[in-house]
């Protein structure tokens, strides 16, 4: 009973350096597979800031940002997902992603490696990791297209979103002290297709896998009837999360949506100002005047919404998913258990095969130790992640914004400033004839 999560922890333990991820939010559904087209389709290419404090927001950001680099040397291990391409074969299309490595590890034979990975193969990564550390908690990958009538924003913009998502989401793997050491993951960056083809099959079969699930979803049924007080609020607060983050997901999304309406409405609004300057003679300087601040403030509310799209979107819809694996997480912390208890239970009311009950039993409660051990340790990792992140968004939005306003302000004075007349100038322009 003395093994704990200390005993696989790798002795360079590294920081999580945040990456973002982009783009326009889609609709997404789990059950299709982005990658598997038919060919007839087209690919297109917490402090307080105080009144007194410094008003510039570059000031202010900078200030809450230095502790992210504070530990940056201390990685040993960096990957790039780049250079998106697309595959035609006869029954589907799909992309591949470039990924490289480059590392100081001992474990891997070289320095630098490059292969190309589709979606499938970081979902099977994401899959094997899971299933050796089930209480770790393992970075969400970017969500299922949906195809259904929606093909045509397989696009550009969607393979970078997606190509950041697969970047941060093997940085933070890299970033973690347990799962950077997966001779799994080890393959995955290192592996040429073939090699990772043949290794996939060396996997347990359809009945194992088949066992273990029916296992789990006995042992789901059962319940626990003692979960320890630490797991019990972890829940709580999950939900909680959950509830509210979901919650800003859907309004942050409703906002960019008709910031992007009004913009376009926006864009129509000053030819028709100009327009109009071409019949009306004595108003014509100053129906010009509104034209181009409008046009001016347009590329400004342009800017300001895609740095919301960029920025916080993701951000807050990348930790909605976060919360749906955390809840998996905890399930499976109590799948194991309820077997730990259900197999007490069993000793205590079966007469025969007692010893190789007792046995499987120490197993089990070993099983149930590292899971709570791992669990908690990576409890404290992902909440310094996570609120890292969403205060890096919070504050990158708020200069933004501060930005936005300030130059739409100073639009708007200018064109007022222009429009001020002396009295003497008004009267002489009175008397004219």
């Amino acid at each position: 009973m003395s093994r704990t999560i200390d005993a696989v922890v790798s002795p360079t333990q590294t920081n999580t350096i945040p990456a973002d991820i982009s783009g326009q939010m889609l609709d997404l559904d789990e059950d299709d597979d982005l990658e598997v087209f038919s060919k007839d389709l087209t690919l297109a290419d917490g402090n307080m800031f105080n009144a007194s404090m410094p008003t510039s927001p570059g000031s202010m950001v900078n200030q809450c940002k230095f502790e992210e680099d504070e530990e940056s040397d201390s990685k040993d291990i960096f990957i790039t997902v780049d250079n998106p391409e697309s595959h035609v074969t006869a029954i589907e299309t799909f992309i591949t992603y470039r990924v490289l490595t480059k590392t100081t590890r001992s474990e891997f034979d070289n320095s630098e490696y490059e292969v190309r990975r589709r979606y499938q193969d970081f979902l099977w990564l994401k899959g094997k990791l899971e299933d050796a550390h089930s209480t770790l908690i393992v970075h969400p990958l970017p969500e299922k297209f949906v195809v259904k009538g929606m093909v045509e924003r397989f696009n550009g913009d969607f393979i970078e979103t997606r190509r950041k998502a697969l970047h941060k989401f093997l940085n933070r793997i890299a970033d973690h002290p347990i799962l950077s050491c997966s001779e799994d993951f080890k393959v995955f960056l290192s592996a040429q297709a073939w090699e990772l083809t043949t290794y996939k099959k060396q996997g347990p079969g359809f009945l194992s896998r088949m066992g273990e699930t029916v296992r789990a979803v006995a042992n789901s049924v059962r319940g626990v009837k003692n979960r320890p007080e630490e797991f019990t609020a972890i829940q709580e607060y999950v939900e909680d999360f959950s509830n509210k983050i979901g919650s800003l997901d859907k309004v942050t999304q409703r906002i960019v949506k008709e910031q992007k309406e009004y913009l376009e409405e926006l864009k129509e609004y000053g030819p028709t100002y100009t327009l109009w300057s071409g019949s009306e003679e004595e108003l014509a300087e100053q129906l010009k005047g509104v034209a181009g601040c409008i046009e001016r403030c347009c590329k400004e509310t342009e800017e300001q919404v895609g740095h919301l799209s960029d920025t916080l979107v993701p951000v807050l819809h990348e930790y909605v998913l976060c919360a749906e694996t955390l809840k998996a997480v905890l399930r499976r912390r109590d799948n194991i258990q309820a077997e730990f208890e259900a197999k007490n239970e069993a000793l205590a009311t079966k007469k025969v095969d007692r010893d190789a009950l007792k046995e499987e039993i120490d197993k089990l409660e070993d099983r149930v130790e590292w899971a709570n051990n791992a669990l908690k340790g990576d409890w404290g990792r992902w909440q310094r992640s996570m609120r890292g992140d969403l205060k890096s968004a919070f504050l990158s939005t708020a200069e933004k914004n501060v930005d936005y306003y300030e130059k739409c302000l100073a639009v708007w004075e200018t064109f007022l400033l222009s429009q001020r007349t002396e009295p003497s100038e008004e009267t002489d322009r009175d008397n004219t004839p």
